[in-house]
């Protein structure tokens, strides 16, 4: 037998004797050196718990009014279809037309050249510049690295943290209130009670407990008024060292969405993140399976679709745990 199978073993056996999900990236660090063996990646993997952190798309699912509208239809029936090849009636098929906003649904991920912040994007950017031509971001020769399609490789499978503020707040699971606005000592203090730290290039996640609303409240869930980061929550996010933050809320940040000091500013955390920092933000999560399952730590995978020029897109996003 190869060398590395008893290191594969042991591997699944601390996922199965609750090693935590970063214990099992670092064990599965060295099978994939030594060996790039898929099959013991693989069994290693299937001896962690699934946590979907996506809601559903649906007709009715809630959108913010700055953003197209999501709209599926069946373009083709089996009714339709059956016969249509003159094979007798034996095969039909079934397709259908969808229209979405890449940036917001259930959940969608904000690409670099989404936002701007005085005319520039990241990097200095020029933002008109890049969307003159309306084929995407980049399209016209400008700034193409901004788009979804340029998501980094290396945050697709990620070391993911959940700092759960509502549960620091409430006690409990319940949603914090609509006005509630989430600074960096609610964060630290989330960190040091769960026993986590960030480390430089961490997928972070910041529960509000605003999911249930999603299809729960979807009026309220989208209203006015949600909890959120505020400007000094972010900043100590992006200076922690994350490279992608998320929640479950429609805007990420606190809604409204406005600041007027030390000068009046709207979507102030947007542009701080996205266009200062050069971090991803990914809105509408489902981050109840985590809470339920105290899981703080974990492996994450965040797989935008690689749309050429997209300013963001929707995303079948899941954690890893250990059982």
């Amino acid at each position: 037998m190869p060398h590395f199978y008893p290191l594969a073993h042991r591997t699944l056996a601390r996922v199965r004797q609750g090693a935590t999900s970063a214990a099992l990236l670092l064990a599965l660090a060295p099978v994939a050196t030594l060996a790039a063996d898929a099959s013991a990646i693989l069994a290693a993997i299937k001896g962690a718990q699934i946590i979907d952190l996506s809601h559903m798309w649906e007709g009715d699912s809630p959108i913010a009014s700055v953003n197209p509208p999501y709209a599926f239809k069946l373009d083709a029936t089996h009714a339709k279809t059956r016969g249509m090849f003159q094979d007798g009636g034996q095969l039909s098929f079934a397709s259908e037309k969808m229209e979405f906003s890449g940036q917001h649904g259930a959940p969608t991920i904000d690409a670099l050249g989404h936002i701007a912040r005085e005319g520039k994007l990241f990097g200095g950017v020029d933002a008109a510049a890049t969307t003159t031509n309306d084929a995407g971001i980049g399209a016209s020769g400008t700034g193409s690295h901004l788009g979804i399609d340029s998501y980094p490789v290396s945050r697709l499978v990620n070391r993911g943290v959940m700092l759960d503020v509502a549960s620091l707040v409430n006690g409990n699971l319940n949603p914090l209130p609509d006005t509630f606005e989430i600074t960096s000592k609610h964060l630290q203090a989330a960190a040091a009670r769960q026993k986590v730290k960030i480390q430089k290039g961490d997928t972070v996640f910041v529960r509000t407990g605003w999911g249930q609303y999603f299809k729960g409240d979807a009026k309220r869930y989208i209203g006015d008024n949600s909890p959120g980061l505020g400007v000094d929550g972010a900043a100590w996010l992006v200076k922690s060292g994350a490279s992608v933050l998320g929640n479950d809320t429609a805007t990420f940040e606190q809604r409204p969405p406005i600041v007027k000091e030390p000068k009046f500013e709207v979507f102030p955390v947007h542009m701080q993140v996205i266009a200062d920092a050069g971090v991803y933000i990914i809105e509408n999560l489902d981050l109840e399976g985590l809470a339920k399952a105290k899981a703080y730590e974990f492996a994450v995978v965040v797989p935008p679709l690689k749309v050429k020029g997209g300013t963001g897109s929707p995303l079948r996003a899941f954690a890893l745990i250990a059982k």
